[in-house]
């Protein structure tokens, strides 16, 4: 289009040579199509049309228009429409399903234990007090087993199944409670599947070092150090390497979707038949809050009427364990945000997904609405790779709040990114402050994270935090912090007001309004998002059931619906 040239290609009947490409009779621009397709069965279609500026609009003068009428909408102005949580699931340390997680929540401790040997080898991957480029100097994590079986219903057999990567498997277990949760009720229209996944999916990277150790065996055995070596001290020294790389299987057709960043995503479309585009997303340890940014997007943009969206990670492993304490990241005791014994955190497992509609789409449907997704911001740092920065928070945070029709001064809990760190938490609290602070705010802001109960879960963090929030919601609990023994002074949190709870407790309806509450994740590289969710107002929602249970509602332990 731009050089107005039809380029070369090759056709049955051989070469043909580029071209002038001449413009429609009609006067009409140039056009051009771009097709794309994937080993996942995802198409793509692109139409692009050549750009014929006016004559008498000088570019500089267009430009000045837009960027002066984008200014010029006031705060408010055309909101979006909220997007609907229909359904969920969620799996974690101790917790095999989202009830099980409300349950852990509930009761106030943290599931931080040793990880098992076959995840962390000790004697290869361990070293207390020690910075290491390939050892960890803690044990600790929240380890989720994977299921060893596949769901019931899938069609999955159990060879195909075996050579699944672990994160997979979680996935489609987090998934069958999700759909689970809709009684077989179907999805129709078009549809996406935004999930996030940063080190978890490990067959591929490992299919690669396997197929080289052979090789690199040979060569061991060749050099003249080891040539002075006993038979048994080299056998000793080549089985500690096939220990630390192992050999599973290598992939096969079946198994190819396993070494696809989309992979997981293209799985469950697959498995439940769903009519969806499968979508990789990895924007670090903020990626679930970014797979839902894209779901929302899509909803309101009117390209998806469902999206299925989250994040799966499985970092209780030796090599996220031992990266992440090359670079001091990791507590030497066990995660405990805005504590002042903060020191790092702890690693955990973890996947949550949610089914998304927008609002009107979900009562027009009779889906029961969970919750309501109503502002999403995003924003980088762009100063370090690794330190907070107050102002990419404040950026994210406001950028949700011009999405929405009520002050920051109106929302009741915040679920933060809690990261453990000493300058973490004073930066997300500081950054809190300036937007959530002031003296609007009636009563102190409930600020709680899963990270203390369940560790940090990377991809998944944002999900953790999201089904916390909306479990919250949907009993109408606040929900405690764990391990908080002394809170760090240096929050000064008297002065946003907040408060930093240790036990669950009501959460009180404030007059007139749903309750409300937002949820922060902060990544790796800068990365910054804020997420705004409320309760469906008795007031103005539709025959979704309101969150709040009814008393004559039968519950179960967690205050869940039976």
């Amino acid at each position: 289009l731009h050089h107005r040239t039809l380029p070369a290609h090759r056709t049955r009947s051989g070469p043909v040579a580029a071209a002038s490409w001449a413009p429609p009779e009609d006067s009409a621009p140039r056009r051009a199509a771009v097709t794309g397709a994937s080993f996942t069965g995802t198409l793509c279609h692109l139409v692009l049309e050549e750009h014929v500026p006016r004559p008498d609009t000088p570019r500089h003068h267009a430009d000045r228009g837009r960027t002066e009428v984008a200014r010029a909408v006031p705060r408010g102005a055309g909101l979006p429409e909220p997007i609907a949580v229909i359904a969920y699931g969620g799996r974690f340390a101790d917790a095999e399903n989202a009830d099980a997680y409300w349950q852990l929540m509930l009761d106030g401790h943290d599931r931080l234990r040793p990880v098992p040997s076959d995840r962390l080898d000790r004697e290869l991957h361990y070293a207390p007090g020690a910075l290491s480029l390939n050892r960890s100097y803690t044990e600790l994590g929240g380890h989720a087993p994977v299921p060893q079986s596949p769901p019931r219903g899938t069609g999955i057999g159990a060879e195909r199944y075996a050579a699944m990567d672990d994160a997979q498997r979680m996935t489609l277990a987090v998934a069958a409670e999700l759909f689970g949760r809709r009684a077989g009720r179907p999805l129709t229209g078009r549809g996406l599947i935004a999930l996030a996944s940063n080190l978890g999916l490990a067959a591929d990277r490992q299919a690669h070092v396997d197929g080289s150790l052979g090789e690199l065996e040979d060569r061991v055995r060749e050099l003249t150090a080891f040539k002075a070596l006993s038979t048994p001290e080299v056998e000793r020294l080549l089985d500690t390497a096939r220990r630390t790389y192992g050999r599973p299987a290598g992939p096969t057709p079946d198994t190819l979707d396993g070494a696809l960043a989309s992979g997981s995503a293209a799985l469950l479309a697959g498995v439940y038949g769903l009519e969806a585009v499968p979508l990789a997303v990895e924007a670090a340890c903020a990626s679930s809050l970014a797979a839902l940014d894209a779901a929302m997007t899509a909803l309101r943009n009117g390209t998806a009427d469902y999206a299925l969206a989250g994040g799966v990670e499985l970092p209780c492993s030796a090599r996220d364990m031992a990266l992440c304490s090359a670079l001091g990241l990791l507590s030497h005791t066990r995660i405990t945000p805005f504590d002042t014994d903060a020191d790092g955190f702890t690693p955990g497992d973890g996947c949550a997904l949610f089914l998304l509609k927008r609002q009107s789409d979900a009562e027009r449907d009779g889906d029961e609405i969970v919750a309501l997704l109503t502002g999403m911001g995003a924003a980088n740092d762009a100063k370090s790779l690794i330190a907070p920065d107050v102002e990419g928070q404040v950026r994210a945070m406001r950028q949700a709040f011009a999405q929405v029709p009520h002050a920051p001064s109106e929302v009741d809990y915040l679920e933060a990114h809690g990261t453990g760190t000493k300058v973490g938490d004073r930066v997300e609290i500081a950054a809190t402050g300036r937007v959530y602070g002031g003296p609007e705010r009636t009563r102190p802001l409930e600020i709680g994270s899963a990270k203390g109960f369940v560790g940090h879960t990377f991809a998944a963090a944002g999900g953790a935090g999201l089904l916390r929030t909306l479990l919250a919601l949907r009993t109408a609990t606040l929900p405690p912090n764990t391990n908080l023994h002394h809170p760090n002074p240096a929050l000064e949190l008297d002065t946003l007001p907040a408060v930093l709870g240790t036990r669950a407790k009501a959460w009180p309806a404030a007059p007139g309004r749903p309750r409300r509450a937002a949820v922060s994740s902060f990544g790796t590289g800068g990365i910054n998002y804020h997420l705004l969710v409320e309760e469906l107002s008795p007031v103005t929602g539709g025959p979704g059931r309101p969150n709040a249970l009814r008393d004559d509602e039968p519950k179960d332990g967690t205050g869940l619906p039976r």
